[in-house]
């Protein structure tokens, strides 16, 4: 007995072992599991519920019937899995928030986009939807294969006739071994014409096929930033896209409010709003006062009202980039091609589905003329029959038995079986003349159709003339409006309409905080004033940057590290005078160790404008300013830099222009632009100052005939010099000296081109901001060190200047008076005192 045992036992190889067990697992649950066809674009349990379904005749025109039922048929007979895992695949194709076109129409609870589980499918209907018919219509006419069931007691469709391109239509996702599907959902319309179009011209390219299938169409709507990520899944077969819920901002009893009316695809709402409630607890989010779920039957709308401080368009922001409301989806074209899974580009979808479909028609033709045939072979034998009736009902009745009398009928008249049969079976009602005439007229039309079959057979072009006139009939029957805008570019498209024009001061901190202000906001002072408050900063910090603009204007932002980013001017939050502002970072996505050196706002990018870049260590260099007119949201390089140095500053031009540089230690240099000549964007640039040791640039502006040089050293002082006294000189050479630099004025901070018409903005380490007019600073020549233009403190230095453009404004003296009162420590409209050794330097 020992020994028979022993005889059973196989010594086998673990390793070999787990290895082919794997391989037979890996591949059972990749084609029998989780990847859909490319053909019909189904996993086997989608395919065989539809098919229970159509086997039981739960069709559209007929009632509901119990899930529990149609489960039960499904893992009976076809699916040998979870009864959970056939009901939660059912649900799915009965919700519209998960499905583009639902192959199930549902009947009660079938869960909600609040991530709500449907009801027990003892209590919840469901029968067919109109389309899903599309997807078995012609399955009984030979057109697709079948395969033994589980147990082989039943037989199964390897795949649908599927009448429309749903492997995109509806899209799939799914988890291998090894491998993963992720197929976005369609406009059923669009992708038909790119089925339509691939039938025509065979060698259609992809970004053509993208002129009739733009991207992607969730059921949820939303919005698609951008079309790289489209254009490169289509042609590699795997990308990834960002897309955006779609908002609207309005003005609600005096505060403003943030509508959403639609979620990216696969986003539970109440998470959502989970989400963002926590972010305002933690104070990660300021600015929100009561967030409502207001949805209904009628549709999504999730109401987030704001602080009346607050500004939308960045809280928006900030909503976008710390929830889902903003998300990415990565788009993998995995699909089953011949059993094997392979990853295909979007035209290689549309062409497995044309091919299944020149199949479909094939076989649905060969069977409509086999039975066509078979049916003129009958009437061939009855119209021999008509044509001897006598004779025939003569040798019936002289038959003992139906099998004589069959036999009589084959010898005499030399027929076949069933024809002989089909005589037989002929009742007399068919010996009138008029059913004679109906059975000629039949003969006829049928030998018409068989002809015309035989001529589908041999034509390829007719199978997909039938193709177009059956997918153009779908088309018409189920298309709908597209629901997912796709935006031209990266960045978010903001109705400008809305947001009012105005002209705007902004402000950037040392430490990255940023806000804007209306320009009136800064009413002119006499020079030596010692200013208003015009922005609260932290113990440490101070303003950097501040320059004017209007709100509708593109500004481009330049970091030390020679990297570009955009914002619009509206986009950057409208706070109080004595606000600091909100981080850069909530805007810009800087990296660590970068912060704004220069900024410019630009009103169009032309093609005759130009950028004139200018480093810390005197390289310059020139480059078109079409060059960056589409910046991504992450930024772009602008200039390639050397060693330890930094981006100084950019000036617009229109390529005529001569530039004049001031260096920290009072040297300037006068030249034409054209000395530097075109270079790329990411280029490094040439030398266009000298500069000795321990001198760095400190300022850049373009020369204008007849205006004066500014220059504002650290202790407050400043002067005016004729443009004539600035020779002009060739790039790179050590210039001339424009300021005498003494212990008492300071280092040079700032060199500017002004008129008697402009204004200047002088603004503190301390925030302190004085506005003066020019026409009111002394002239003097190169080598004087001014007079003073605002008194600092000890210890403090002049942080930054700016050029204002003097424009009608309101006279806003009013709204300052009550500010002046506030704050005591300024003093509005007031002389200082000159010491002798200043009125005589004025002098």
């Amino acid at each position: 007995m020992a020994e028979q045992d022993q005889s059973r036992v196989k010594e086998i190889n673990i390793s070999q072992e787990m290895q082919s067990s794997f391989m037979d697992y890996a591949m059972s649950v990749i084609v029998s599991r989780a990847l859909p066809d490319v053909r019909d674009g189904l996993k086997p349990v989608h395919r065989r519920i539809l098919y229970a379904m159509n086997e039981l005749g739960m069709t559209p025109d007929k009632a509901y019937k119990k899930s529990a039922r149609i489960v039960g048929e499904v893992i009976g007979k076809y699916h040998p899995h979870g009864d959970s895992a056939v009901y939660e695949t059912m649900v799915r194709m009965a919700q519209d928030f998960s499905f583009r076109y639902m192959l199930i129409d549902g009947h009660g609870n079938f869960g909600s986009v609040d991530g709500d589980a449907a009801a027990a499918m003892r209590y919840t209907e469901a029968k067919m939807s109109k389309i899903s018919m599309e997807l078995v219509r012609d399955i009984n006419k030979d057109t697709i294969d079948y395969q033994d069931n589980y147990d082989g007691s039943e037989s199964e469709p390897i795949v649908l006739p599927a009448r429309f391109p749903n492997l995109l239509v509806n899209g799939a996702s799914g988890i291998a071994v090894g491998m993963a599907t992720n197929i976005p959902p369609h406009q059923l319309g669009e992708i038909i014409d790119g089925v339509l179009a691939l039938s025509q011209n065979p060698e259609i390219s992809i970004p053509e096929l993208m002129e009739y299938i733009p991207g992607p169409d969730f059921p949820t709507g939303a919005e698609i930033l951008g079309r790289s990520g489209i254009r490169k899944a289509y042609q590699t077969g795997r990308g990834s896209i960002t897309l955006r819920a779609k908002t609207t901002i309005e003005e609600h009893n005096g505060k403003t409010r943030i509508l959403v009316n639609e979620l990216p695809y696969q986003v539970n709402k109440a998470r959502l709003i989970e989400k963002i409630a926590e972010l305002v607890r933690d104070k990660k989010i300021d600015g929100i006062t009561d967030l409502r779920d207001e949805s209904d039957r009628t549709g999504m709308r999730i109401v987030i009202e704001l602080r009346r401080d607050a500004n939308a368009n960045v809280l928006l922001n900030n909503l976008y980039k710390q929830t889902a409301l903003q998300s990415s989806f990565g788009i993998n074209l995995l699909a089953l091609v011949g059993g094997q899974p392979k990853v295909l580009t979007l035209k290689e979808c549309l062409e497995h589905y044309l091919d299944h479909q020149v199949e479909v028609i094939r076989r649905r033709t060969a069977f409509e003329l086999r039975k066509a045939e078979a049916r003129a072979h009958i009437l061939e034998g009855l119209r021999i029959a008509l044509d001897h009736l006598d004779e025939v009902i003569s040798l019936i009745r002289a038959s003992q038995t139906t099998e004589i009398a069959r036999n009589g009928l084959m010898e005499r008249f030399e027929l076949s079986y069933e024809q002989a049969q089909a005589i037989l079976d002929m009742r007399l009602q068919r010996l009138t003349g008029l059913e004679r005439d109906k059975i000629e007229n039949e003969y006829n039309e049928l030998m018409a159709r068989i002809a015309e079959l035989k001529a589908i057979l041999a034509d390829g072009e007719k199978v997909l003339e039938i193709i177009r006139e059956e997918l153009t009939e779908i088309k018409a029957k189920f298309n709908d409006q597209r629901r997912t805008e796709i935006s031209m570019s990266e960045e978010h498209l903001e109705d400008e309409d809305l947001i009012p024009r105005q002209n705007i001061a902004i402000t950037i901190t040392h430490h990255g905080y940023i806000k804007r202000l209306p320009i009136s906001t800064y009413r002119n002072q006499k020079r030596g004033g010692k200013g208003i408050q015009g922005m609260g900063t932290n113990d440490n910090d101070f303003v950097q940057h501040l320059f004017t603009t209007n709100s509708h204007h593109t500004i481009l932002f330049f970091t030390n590290k020679g990297k570009v980013y955009r914002l619009k001017g509206y986009e950057i939050p409208d706070l109080g005078r004595t606000a600091k502002g909100i981080p850069i970072i909530n805007l810009l996505q800087i990296e660590p160790g970068e912060y704004i050196s220069t900024v410019i706002p630009i009103e169009e990018f032309r093609d005759d404008a130009y950028l004139f870049f200018l480093t810390k260590y005197g390289v310059a260099k020139r480059t078109e300013l079409s060059s960056f007119a589409n910046i991504r949201r992450g930024g772009l390089f602008a200039i390639t830099l050397r060693d330890e140095d930094e981006l100084h500053g950019v000036r617009l031009t229109d390529g005529n222009q001569e530039l004049i540089i001031g260096t920290k230690q009072g040297m300037s240099i006068r030249f034409h632009e054209n000395d530097v000549r075109l270079m790329g964007r990411t280029a490094a640039g040439v030398k266009g100052i000298s500069l000795s040791e321990d001198d760095c640039v400190v300022g850049m502006d373009m020369i204008v005939e007849g205006q004066d040089v500014l220059i504002v050293t650290e202790k407050g002082y400043g002067k005016r010099t004729p443009i004539e006294e600035y020779r002009i000189q060739n790039r790179g050479g050590k210039g001339i000296k424009t300021c005498n630099i003494t212990e008492k004025n300071g280092p040079l901070v700032s060199l500017k081109v002004v008129s008697a018409e402009h204004d200047i903005m002088i603004i503190t380490a301390s925030g302190v901001i004085i506005r003066t007019q020019v026409e009111g600073i002394s002239t003097t020549g190169r080598n004087t060190q001014g007079v003073t233009l605002i008194r600092v403190n000890e210890g403090e230095e002049v942080a930054t200047v700016a050029r204002v453009d003097i424009e009608d404004e309101e006279d806003v003296d009013g709204e300052h008076e009550e500010v002046d009162d506030v704050n005591e420590n300024e003093t509005a409209d007031q002389e200082p005192e000159l010491d002798p050794e200043e009125e005589e330097q004025e002098e």
